[in-house]
């Protein structure tokens, strides 16, 4: 793998801060710290990143992509980390796009791609259930054939911003009498569907993104169907691959050294700043390392899986697990920085300061809500433990 720096890429990146600074709106950048933005403000940057010709910055030309190196779309994720732009949906445009682009119809991606480029439709997965989260063969949500449909049934768990979603995509079982693998299929749902609820979920960051989702009696039109009947089972096996490379969010964890080594600058420890202090120092220097490490392997495992090199799945699941582990510590390294004020309850970013401002509000606030948040990393997109489980799976053909 070649790591020499382009000449060009300083050129992009000047690029990307000209459109940030004179093409967004002031109340799009600047934005408090966040796993994904409120829906209004996700809509309004897709629209105007395709109205800059940038509508899908991960996807090459041939499937309507910007066409990015891997160094590019790093680069263009740190300018909008580091200006404070809103997020993208995620699920589209890392996990359920490249899905789209392989193994759906025409038809389907005319559907579906357009109305996600113009700012008009987010989405959201439908995988893990109650007693199968990381064990997905054994979901236990139904879709029977009845004429022109499939009709489900069954509950999903953990379904990040269902309630902000107009589409699920779904893995359903829809046939009982095969191995369990080969008996799961792909649909798309409209979560407007009669049938379809969305019971919320506060989780321990003090914030909604989590949600149940129950199906009773949906009716989804068979031309909803991704792949073929029971092919659910490979299609997933693609698009995880994806989401641990997802999972890693190398440019929050480029965000949370910034942040770390910027507060530890400013806090004083018995009138000498904490970046100063030695123990603090080689942390930090440790830290920081595994950073640059996993940087490396991003940009390995995108490469890979743009050669389609047989060797990714397991790099994939090194990357999730070394990278959900690292989002751990660094998110407890910033709460420990902050002292006796990493156990204030600052109010959620996203939530309604209040009118006495806390002490060092406007260093600490939503710290402790992202220590807590990525409790959960090493356990959504398959646990840490299932991760090893497979890298020993894949190196010695067991």
């Amino acid at each position: 793998m070649d790591f020499q720096p382009d000449a060009n890429l300083q050129v992009f990146r000047e690029e990307v801060r000209a459109f940030i600074t004179s093409r967004v709106p002031k109340e799009l950048t600047g934005l408090p710290r966040c796993t994904r933005s409120p829906r209004d403000q996700v809509l309004r940057w897709q629209k105007l990143l395709s109205e800059q010709g940038w509508s899908a910055p991960y996807w090459p030309k041939e499937h309507g992509g910007n066409g990015w190196t891997v160094q590019q779309q790093l680069i263009f994720d740190e300018e909008c980390v580091a200006h404070g732009t809103p997020t993208l949906d995620g699920f589209v445009h890392t996990l359920l796009g490249p899905v789209l682009n392989v193994f759906a119809t025409q038809e389907q991606r005319d559907e579906h791609l357009p109305a996600v480029f113009r700012g008009e439709r987010l989405w959201c997965q439908g995988f893990s259930e109650p007693g199968s989260g990381s064990d997905l063969a054994s979901l236990k949500t139904r879709a029977v054939r009845d004429g022109d449909h499939y009709v489900v049934n069954g509950q999903k768990i953990w379904t990040s911003y269902a309630h902000e979603a107009d589409w699920i995509f779904l893995l359903v079982r829809t046939d009982t009498e095969v191995k369990k693998q080969a008996g799961i299929s792909f649909l798309l749902v409209d979560m407007k569907s009669p049938g379809v609820s969305v019971r919320p979920i506060r989780s321990i960051d003090d914030a909604h993104h989590l949600n149940e989702t129950f199906f009773d009696n949906v009716r989804v039109p068979v031309t909803n169907l991704v792949g073929t009947e029971g092919q659910g089972w490979a299609i997933t096996k693609f698009l995880l691959n994806n989401e641990h490379a997802f999972a890693a969010d190398l440019p929050a964890l480029r965000r949370y050294m910034r942040e770390l080594r910027e507060f530890a600058s400013k806090l004083p420890v018995d009138g000498t700043p904490l970046i100063e202090r030695p123990e603090f120092a080689l942390k930090l220097a440790r830290l920081d390392a595994e950073l640059q490490a996993i940087g490396m392997l991003v940009q390995r495992v995108a490469q890979l899986e743009q050669r389609h090199d047989p060797s990714s799945p397991i790099l994939g699941s090194m990357l999730k697990m070394r990278g959900t582990e690292l989002q751990q510590r660094l998110t407890e390294a910033q709460v420990e920085a902050l002292g006796s004020y990493g156990a204030v309850a600052y109010a959620h970013p996203h939530a309604e300061a209040p009118e006495r401002p806390y002490p060092l509000q406007q260093l600490a606030r939503g710290i402790a809500n992202d220590m807590f948040f990525r409790r959960a990393s090493t356990i959504y997109g398959g646990t840490s433990e299932v991760q090893r489980g497979i890298i020993v799976k894949m190196l010695f053909q067991l």
